[in-house]
């Protein structure tokens, strides 16, 4: 079995292959036209090899792109709970399940849980550094580094988060160019100093033009990369375009992936963290179209999906007390991990063994024998968003993570059955990558118990109840 890539690798395969499906068309032609034919084998070829808008590979004019306008969130995040996505349909497993358009308005979600993540995170990166949150300097003649992505993403998030969600973030303006210069996180208590925007207004229109940003230092991108982690719940990935038309995972923050690390992904090119990861399906189905389709992201069409896994937890009576209080006065040590993190969201430890000596694309061995049972397995749901920053051309991931008890779940009208319907039609590379057979045998009893109950009490649970439709 091999977990070590969930989130990113299976966030770019299942968004490459539906958006294969979605957008690669074929030319259908009778077998006697086969001049036709070979006329659209060709149109097909040439397509291949043309570069986007003629550009260069690598080389990006940033686009003065206006964002559609949306209404900001009238509750307070903290009042919010999480959305609960349920990401299973009954029947047959399909790989390219799940891709829509993402809505501006949602391109980050935030709830309830938003300070104990944020503390989480925090943790990580006083803790872990550069195996959580790092920027990849050029590499000539390969492909440049994410520093100028880091600073334009640190700004966007901060102009977003303090328009959507205006009671929990505030920022303070130039008041000359109207440049955000701080951010303030409302809840936490937090102020962060952001450094200077890529471009200033008076050199806007020039400077869009001749495609001059300004240049950014290492310490200034690892400052807004550090920034950007600490708004959001959300992990994410910074993806460059190389000189040779890949796309190579340049930088980010990547602070509670569960079961991969930063460290063994960093640098890779799509391909390779494929490859790497051990994806389903990826040789046969993926790898033809994959970069095709990212070459030609436009600015203005961001997309969504969710996916999920299970995972495993220490039961309550093996947890030692947190004696620190509340999770912001725990000392930023690795030995208080579990401390800060008693549900292993950053890190899955009860289901892959200790973080520093995992061993990338290996089975999983837990360090200490899992007590398998239904109170301790989690529902891992991840809502994953992935779009193209207009000044540096970058493609942005966000991966938010959310953890719930199966013993919920369990609770939910039609949920049970249909859970139990879907993770039975895994196919068998989808099994392995899942980790099924540490967990089948307690989660499909528990959850046809579960349905069989709601049946028995007149309930929906073994129909075919779709409940609100896809991903819910």
């Amino acid at each position: 079995m091999s977990m070590s890539s969930p989130q990113l690798a299976l966030l770019l395969g299942v968004v490459s292959c539906a958006l294969f499906v979605l957008y690669k068309s074929r030319s259908r032609v009778s077998s006697e036209s086969k001049s036709q034919s070979s006329k659209a084998k060709a149109a097909e070829s040439s397509s291949t090899n043309t570069k986007p808008n003629e550009r260069e590979w690598g080389e990006w004019t940033p686009v003065n792109f206006t964002y559609p306008s949306f209404d900001p969130s009238t509750l307070d995040p903290l009042d919010m709970k999480p959305v609960p996505y349920r990401p299973f349909r009954w029947g047959q497993y399909h790989v390219t399940m799940g891709i829509r358009d993402m809505p501006w308005a949602e391109w980050i979600e935030l709830d309830n849980q938003f300070l104990s993540y944020h503390y989480i995170r925090r943790h990580r990166i006083l803790t872990r550094g550069k195996n959580v949150l790092n920027i990849l300097p050029d590499r000539p003649g390969i492909v440049k580094s994410a520093d100028r992505s880091a600073v334009e993403l640190a700004h966007e998030l901060s102009a977003y988060l303090s328009t959507r969600y205006p009671k929990s973030f505030t920022v303070t303006r130039d008041s000359s160019s109207g440049a955000i210069q701080s951010v303030t996180i409302v809840p936490a208590g937090a102020t962060y100093q952001l450094p200077p925007p890529l471009i200033s207004e008076k050199m806007k229109e020039g400077s869009l033009e001749k495609g001059e940003l300004r240049p950014v230092s290492e310490a200034e991108a690892e400052e807004a990369m550090k920034i950007a982690a600490l708004l959001v719940q959300d992990d994410l990935a910074l993806m460059v375009e190389g000189t040779d038309g890949r796309y190579y995972f340049q930088g980010g923050a990547i602070c509670v992936p569960g079961f991969w690390r930063m460290r063994d992904k960093i640098g890779l090119p799509l391909d390779e963290i494929h490859l790497r990861g051990h994806v389903p399906q990826y040789q046969e189905k993926l790898h033809n179209s994959m970069e095709r389709y990212f070459k030609r992201m436009p600015v203005e069409k961001p997309i969504i999906r969710n996916n999920y896994f299970v995972q495993l937890v220490q039961p309550f009576d093996r947890r030692r007390p947190n004696d620190f209080g509340t999770p912001d006065s725990i000392p930023p040590e690795t030995s208080y991990d579990d401390l800060v993190d008693p549900e292993e969201l950053a890190w899955s430890n009860t289901t892959n063994g200790n973080e520093d000596k995992f061993t990338h694309g290996k089975p999983i061995h837990p360090d200490i024998p899992p007590v398998i049972a239904p109170e301790n397995l989690r529902f891992r749901s991840e809502r994953q968003t992935l779009r193209r920053l207009p000044l540096t051309g970058a493609i942005v991931f966000t991966i938010r993570t959310y953890l719930t008890p199966l013993v919920q779940l369990g609770q939910e009208p039609g949920i049970p059955a249909r859970m139990a319907s879907a993770v039975r039609s895994w196919p068998e590379g989808v099994s392995r990558y899942k980790g099924r057979e540490l967990y089948e045998e307690i989660l499909l009893n528990y959850l046809d118990e579960c349905a069989e109950k709601q049946r028995l009490a007149g309930g929906e649970g073994l129909e075919r109840n779709p409940g609100k439709g896809y991903p819910y």
